[in-house]
């Protein structure tokens, strides 16, 4: 069953930009497009980092990578911001 409250908080982040960090340490930063039922979301314009501390130094260029989809069981946290820049 649905529950309403979730389904108005996804419509909320939908075209916001997000940060995923994923169990092999790298962090995607990209606008939320989509999610399942399995937990896979759908990030659109992203950037790959190698790591969180590549963000924060800038010293790493970013690889662009376009349209990608994470699979739910990789996610370790998630992040979204107006002030996340991809």
């Amino acid at each position: 069953m649905e529950d309403p409250k979730q389904n108005e908080l996804l419509k909320s982040l939908l075209n916001k930009s997000m940060k995923v960090k994923i169990t092999d340490g790298r962090v995607l930063i990209g606008i939320f497009l989509c999610t399942d039922r399995d937990s896979n979301i759908v990030l659109g314009s992203c950037k790959e980092y190698t790591s969180q501390s590549a963000i924060e130094s800038g010293s790493i260029e970013p690889r662009s990578i376009g349209l990608s989809m994470i699979p739910g069981q990789h996610i370790v946290q998630l992040f979204t911001d107006e002030s996340i820049h991809s």
